[in-house]
């Protein structure tokens, strides 16, 4: 299926992008959460009338994101969870809670944002995450797991 992008989506394209995508892709998360409409010619038309405005909008976004990965870079957050003596968690840190320790601490952030690489955090110690607001930037946060009795 031929869509054409409305906004940036990492490992696809950019704006005003016409790509060709799965069906499921397409029909199930693309064109409901507005990242894409189908490549219709009448679409088309419609996204080159708009095309400033969009543009615009993408810049305001990315100036936004680019603010709050200033105000994220370099943050330390404490999470405490109960740890075995051996400082292994009974359980582990998901972005979930490394999102909502950064909302508590002031700076609101979406938990699909926050990167783990090496998987979710099992153990008690210190750990640089990456976090997203964009698909152009990323900001680093430590996240300090400590362990409870």
């Amino acid at each position: 299926m031929q869509v054409i992008l409305m906004d940036k989506v990492v490992n696809l394209g950019s704006l005003g992008d016409v790509v060709k995508v799965k069906e499921g892709y397409a029909r199930n998360f693309l064109i409901p959460k507005g990242f894409a409409k189908r490549a219709t010619p009448e679409n088309m038309k419609v996204f080159e009338a708009r095309r400033a405005e969009l543009e615009k909008l993408a810049a305001e976004k990315l100036a936004g994101a680019q603010a709050v990965a200033a105000k994220l870079e370099g943050m330390k957050v404490e999470i405490t969870r109960k740890a075995g003596v051996d400082g292994r968690l009974f359980g582990s840190v998901s972005p979930g809670d490394v999102a909502e320790a950064l909302t508590a601490q002031g700076v609101e952030t979406d938990k699909s944002a926050v990167r783990m690489p090496d998987g979710l955090l099992k153990a008690v110690g210190e750990f640089v995450l990456e976090v997203s607001p964009h698909a152009d930037v990323v900001a680093n946060v430590t996240v300090v797991v400590v362990g409870e009795q």
